[in-house]
């Protein structure tokens, strides 16, 4: 019981290394991440489309305990790239890395109160606690149309970007105008010979406004402690009175969606296409979308949005629901991912085999977002209901936090078995759901979004601002855990003794 924890972590994504940062700040533990692919960074590593950027202010998406002189307002992927890296060399995490490593499962020993963890290549390493850092965002949807298989030229997802296909002078088509569309679009409009833009529905989308910092504004970020603090903390200001407009009766919702018609008549030219990407549902029922250069790529003349789903797909193009084919050359895929199938990657069994993924057959839950009864020492980080909040960074956070005061608690009174608290759990998922009824209304006004399961339930976002999940985690982050002493340890016995 002397010997010091074993953490494995799962990803080393933003996730992962925050928490990696916090045990090593706060605990005495051993841990190890383990990452598939062949550096950190998580979608910032596997996401590498043309275009490719953060929609939240750099001073919000990054790390309050590591500053960075961000160039402009907004990361570029290269940037959130390389400061992954810094924070790697910076915290000395690159001796616990295992990276080209993929988690296929864990698995819980009641008897020993440890963690087998099993890699793709049937490595087994036993940890005494893990968390899984794998992110929401990582396993893309493909689409199941029929034909697709016959397609004559290249068909990739944007998450899987195929950069040996030069896109000079070729018909190209993306399908999906989400955010990520809303950046390869304008980013390869000016090469292509033609681009069609297949929407299913059309998003709200607002003015980006990023610029680069003048070079008065970086000294001052960079020489002033508190700058980057004060100005991070003014972006959370203004995102949570931006979060109110999430109410459908509010005046804030009014506000929001006259701002992003008004962009719409003033950046596209074309009355009828104007009116095609005009939503027809309440802002905030899907993830608003922040570009500014998506809408003026529809001015272009080889630029033309196709305001229908697709159906099938034929050797030389794809047709939609109107029955009409549409010629092209190269199918880019933005037709996002599977967020509602939280840790798809991994098979996690619990106390007396329990299946995680069986349990969260009907929906996926956790206390905070976090832990899951039945599954004692295992942490989940951008678990159910966690997704927004202003800054997915800072919900890391916090996530983190909680995994780090429990395993603190863990180390201090030797009740190295932690397990959640059902009723707890219970309680949490009813007032989820009563704050996503009450606050944030517009995501369940029936438009097409990544929230919700089959059954209707909203199982990915947080219903508040960070501010809240901040104020709930820190108050009650330990309180809905059970901490119990491992169960003793047969006596060996005696060589002498043995019949």
């Amino acid at each position: 019981m002397s010997r010091r924890l074993r953490v494995g972590i799962i990803g080393a994504g933003f996730g992962g290394m925050a928490l990696a940062v916090k045990l090593q700040r706060r605990t005495s533990a051993d841990f190890t991440i383990f990452e598939q692919s062949a550096g950190a960074g998580g979608t910032w590593f596997d996401n590498r489309y043309p275009g490719c950027e953060v929609d939240i202010p750099s001073h919000a998406y990054s790390f309050s305990f590591y500053r960075k002189d961000w160039p402009g307002t907004h990361a570029t992927q290269p940037e959130l790239l390389a400061y992954a890296e810094e924070i790697v060399d910076h915290f000395g995490l690159r001796p616990h890395l295992r990276l080209n490593t993929r988690v296929d499962g864990v698995e819980w020993d009641d008897a020993r109160s440890i963690w087998t963890l099993t890699t793709a290549t049937g490595e087994r390493h036993e940890f005494d606690v893990v968390a899984s850092a794998v992110g929401l965002l990582s396993v893309p949807r493909y689409p199941t149309w029929p034909g697709l298989d016959e397609f004559d030229g290249p068909v990739f997802h944007t998450s899987r970007w195929e950069h040996q296909h030069d896109l000079h002078g070729k018909r190209v088509a993306v399908v999906g105008t989400g955010s990520t569309a809303a950046q390869v679009v304008p980013a390869i409009a000016p090469i292509v010979k033609d681009l069609l833009v297949f929407q299913r529905e059309p998003g709200w989308v607002e003015p980006k406004s990023e610029r680069p910092y003048t070079p008065a504004e970086r000294w001052f970020y960079r020489t002033v402690p508190l700058a980057q603090r004060v100005h991070r903390a003014h972006l959370f200001s203004v995102a949570n009175r931006r979060f109110k407009a999430n109410d459908v009766t509010s005046a804030r919702q009014q506000q929001m969606r006259q701002k992003c018609v008004a962009f719409i008549n003033e950046s596209v030219h074309d009355p009828a296409t104007a009116a095609a990407l005009t939503p027809h549902y309440p802002w905030g029922c899907k993830r608003p979308i922040v570009a500014s250069t998506y809408y003026p790529a529809f001015n272009r003349d080889n630029v033309h949005l196709v305001p229908q789903e697709v159906v099938s797909a034929t050797p030389g193009g794809l047709v939609d629901t109107t029955g009409r084919e549409h010629d092209v050359d190269v199918i880019v895929l933005s037709t996002g991912f599977q967020p509602q199938v939280f840790l798809s990657s991994v098979q996690v069994r619990g106390t007396a085999g329990r299946d995680l993924h069986e349990t969260w057959k009907e929906r996926a839950s956790a206390y905070l977002g976090i832990t899951v009864p039945g599954f004692p020492n295992f942490f989940i980080l951008y678990g159910p209901n966690t997704n927004g909040g202003t800054s997915i960074i800072a919900q890391l956070e916090r996530q983190a936090e909680v995994v780090v005061r429990a395993i603190r608690r863990a180390e201090r009174s030797g009740d190295r078995v932690i397990d959640t608290d059902p009723a707890a759990e219970a309680r949490w998922v009813r007032w989820i759901d009563r704050q996503l009824a009450t606050h944030a209304s517009a995501m369940n006004a029936g438009c097409h979004n990544y929230y919700t399961v089959a059954g209707g339930a909203n199982v990915t976002q947080w219903p508040r601002t960070h501010l809240v999940y901040l104020i709930v985690t820190r108050l009650f982050g330990t309180a809905g855990l059970r901490f119990r002493k491992p169960a003793p340890r047969p006596a060996a016995v005696p060589e002498g003794s043995r019949p």
